[in-house]
């Protein structure tokens, strides 16, 4: 072999080395200075509400300070931006949700200012938030059977609000008409208040929503939970079935979920540390349940299953969004 090859070879090597070196011992120090988890959304909902809840048990388990910072705006993308932007060192972490991370690519498209796939390092998912189905006391039908056979009997007739354009609950609301072979009228809103409101008075015919957003309207009887959107029933509300529990719709399956990224290029090292961190954190009862009040579903994973499951949320949220022709208003 010729000297000046042996020579690059050598040099690839130590530098290779030194490398390697460098994020293990980056990964033994970490965390050595306070860590931010920036929340894409306005303080008090229900995304800031889990990333404080994480964010106590992190400081436990890391020894360090956690701070939550909310960056609302833009879909949850200005946040998720500011994090792309940090230095991937591990300490400004996003906990983003299936909107900003997974569905906004496909709506915004070249409106986007990243792209999640290659910007952001998946850590771990933290927990799965099915909507449920509720429908104002005056609609006709007691069952997703009855609902779909209501349907079908008006169609273009029957109406259902969200949240906004885009995000989990319209794509609910997509994912039903198609597979039910039904026509509904979508009616977005800017927040769950409104858009349960509305039910409560028959403005509109029903919603999708978070069981936690609709809980007290449930116990008082102001709407009728129908459903919930995962395909088995949810543990904090095991008396209310799936939609896939009736057999014309047994594919139906779509939640939100929320799950913690740092900025593409955050040391494997780092990345596994946080991944072990938030695991344990998960398996605390004390917190599991605090999830479970907020109608969400604790479902640590590895980085890789994590990045496998973006893959295949992706995927469905793509067709979804393509097939109704769903774009950013």
């Amino acid at each position: 072999m010729p000297t000046a090859r042996r020579h690059f070879l050598g040099q690839a090597f130590f530098m290779t080395a030194a490398l390697a070196l460098s994020s293990s011992a980056m990964a033994q120090e970490f965390p050595s200075k306070t860590i931010t988890i920036v929340v894409p959304f306005s303080a008090g909902g229900g995304v800031d509400t889990i990333a404080r809840l994480l964010a106590e048990k992190l400081r436990v388990s890391l020894k360090q300070t956690i701070v939550v910072d909310n960056k609302a705006g833009g879909s949850g993308m200005i946040g998720a931006l500011a994090v792309v932007k940090a230095a991937p060192d591990g300490y400004t972490l996003l906990l983003g949700s299936a909107g900003e991370t997974a569905i906004n690519p496909f709506v915004y498209k070249a409106r986007m200012q990243y792209a999640p796939d290659k910007d952001l390092a998946p850590i771990t998912l933290v927990t799965r938030i099915p909507n449920v189905l509720v429908t104002s006391p005056t609609l006709p039908v007691k069952s997703v059977e009855e609902l779909v056979a209501h349907a079908k009997k008006n169609p273009g007739k029957l109406s259902y609000s969200t949240s906004g354009v885009g995000n989990p609950q319209h794509l609910n609301g997509e994912l039903l008409e198609e597979l039910a072979s039904i026509h509904m009228v979508h009616i977005p809103y800017k927040g769950a208040a409104g858009q349960l409101i509305d039910v409560t008075s028959g403005t509109v015919d029903m919603t999708f929503v978070s069981y936690t957003a609709a809980k007290g309207f449930i116990q008082s009887g102001k709407v009728k939970a129908i459903a919930v959107t995962s395909a088995k029933r949810a543990s904090f509300a095991p008396d209310i079935p799936a939609i896939a529990e009736y057999k014309p719709l047994a594919k139906y399956q779509l939640e939100n979920w929320f799950g913690l990224f740092a900025p593409a290029g955050t040391p494997e090292a780092v990345q596994q540390k946080l991944n072990a961190a938030v695991t344990q954190a998960l398996r605390d009862p004390e917190l599991a349940k605090k999830l479970l009040d907020q109608g969400g579903e604790p479902a640590p994973m590895s980085t890789q299953q994590f990045r496998d499951f973006i893959k295949a949320e992706s995927l469905q949220f793509e067709r979804i969004v393509n097939s109704a022709k769903i774009t950013a208003e």
